[in-house]
């Protein structure tokens, strides 16, 4: 069955879709987990901290 432009350009939008999904949710739980908690509360006091 010979691919057409038109089904490979819907299956390439439609897997970058589903990867940047992914890859959000996966941002989203590393940020929401409680043991990041200590990372980001040290990387917010940064530029107060005199050297």
């Amino acid at each position: 069955m010979p691919e057409t432009y038109a089904s490979v350009a819907s299956f390439s939008q439609i897997g970058g879709l589903v990867m940047f999904l992914v890859g959000f949710l996966c941002v989203l739980v590393y940020a929401l987990l409680p043991s990041s908690k200590n990372k980001f509360d040290a990387a917010a006091r940064m530029p107060l901290r005199e050297d």
